[in-house]
């Protein structure tokens, strides 16, 4: 029977593992795959990587760890316990997938052990207190640094970096010789080079993080049970979330790269930079860090400053137009000299966008959604089953 147990435990981690590579890929690669600067494939295949090289490294500590901290008493964590929390850290994790919106690996499997330890009275609330508090500032954090860069600071800092992407191939790989040379494409510079270099090296250390905290997610109670080895449960993790990230991340991919706010290069840099800071500060005081979140609040308050500022130069354009009988919706968007007012960091632009075209409010509005429901529906299920179903004795 224990056997038995023990299969359908690997193939319930197997399950969250699945889930957090296409819940987590979005955050880390999404700027990236936006700005053009990267495939869904080779984000993929970044993901799965240094994913493994963080579990490998750290995340073995935070397995040793996740099962004592939230709760009073680890013996709760029997083996039929950790295939119930796995399963429904798996269910909501895979909810939030389907509608294409990452949600949170860590705060599910919080809310999965937090109800958990609920129903059987040994939730630390001290700890529990301490991590929400982070969780609702962190977001907050992103969302005004990223809302302000784009509101006052993106046009001056894109024309500073100056990483307008060029056409064609970034880089081409010459097959002639004995060994391939690689060099730049016909119309790629130097700086864009640098550029797309730094937004993917940034997104590489969001998967390293990300395996640092989220492999335990997906094999911490069978390990902590002892019904599995440490090094076969993150090996098994790893391999899960790999899968994940080729499949079901590219829905997430979309959403975080395109669906919500029109990303170039510049702005994938930004989101990028102000997330990763957020998440290595946050890990560094021993917090989860929900670095889906935190990433997906900094593309919206991105997008929104942006928008924002575009619309206050259309209103600064038509109030300098109000004279002139003239006037027809075309000079609405034009500038004194004539020509369309160039959207917030971009150089010689072709049209005017709108504040739609920067920033989706009914994407927007199903992420923060999505966002919330999905650790909900792994606390709740997991309270329900723990405090009701006689079996596991609490």
């Amino acid at each position: 029977m224990t056997e038995v147990l023990l299969i359908i435990g690997v193939v319930v981690a197997i399950f969250v593992g699945y889930n957090i590579g296409g819940s987590t890929t979005g955050p880390a690669f999404g700027p990236a795959v936006g700005a053009g600067s990267l495939s869904k494939t080779l984000a993929a295949g970044l993901m799965s990587i240094f994913f493994f090289v963080g579990a490998w490294t750290i995340g073995r500590r935070v397995v040793d760890t996740l099962g004592t901290e939230l709760v009073t008493d680890p013996g709760i964590f029997t083996l039929p316990a950790s295939i119930t929390v796995l399963f429904f850290i798996g269910l909501a994790l895979f909810v939030g997938n389907v509608f294409g919106v990452p949600a949170s690996t860590s705060m599910t499997a919080v809310g999965a052990i937090a109800g958990l330890g609920l129903a059987s009275g040994a939730l630390n609330w001290a700890v529990m207190a301490e991590i929400v508090r982070w969780w609702l500032v962190a977001p907050v954090i992103g969302f005004w640094i990223s809302a302000v860069i784009g509101r006052y600071f993106y046009a001056s800092l894109n024309k500073r970096i100056a990483l307008a992407q060029s056409e064609g191939e970034l880089l081409t790989v010459d097959r002639s010789g004995l060994i391939p040379a690689i060099s730049l494409g016909p119309n790629t510079t130097t700086r864009e080079l640098f550029g797309t270099g730094v937004v993917i090296g940034i997104g590489c250390v969001m998967a390293f993080s990300s395996g640092t905290s989220n492999v335990a997610n997906a094999i911490a109670p069978l390990v902590g049970s002892g019904s599995l080895e440490m090094n076969t449960g993150i090996v098994i993790a790893c391999i899960a979330v790999g899968i994940g990230a080729f499949t079901i991340a590219r829905r997430t991919l979309d959403t975080l790269g395109s669906d919500i706010t029109q990303l170039p290069l510049t702005a994938a840099i930004v989101v990028a930079t102000v997330s990763a800071i957020l998440v290595v500060s946050l890990s560094a005081i021993g917090i989860p860090a929900s670095f889906v979140v935190i990433a997906t609040m900094s593309i919206i308050g991105l997008g929104w400053g942006r928008a924002t500022r575009t619309m206050r130069a259309s209103r600064e354009s038509i109030s300098e137009k109000a004279g002139d009988t003239r006037m027809s919706v075309g000079s609405l968007a034009a500038d004194e000299e004539g020509e369309p007012l160039p959207p917030i960091g971009e150089e010689e632009p072709d049209e005017m966008p709108t504040a739609s075209d920067l920033f989706n409010p009914s994407t927007t509005a199903r992420v923060i959604l999505m966002q919330n429901v999905v650790p909900l529906i792994s606390t709740v299920g997991a309270y329900l089953v723990f405090r009701f179903l006689p079996v596991f004795g609490f």
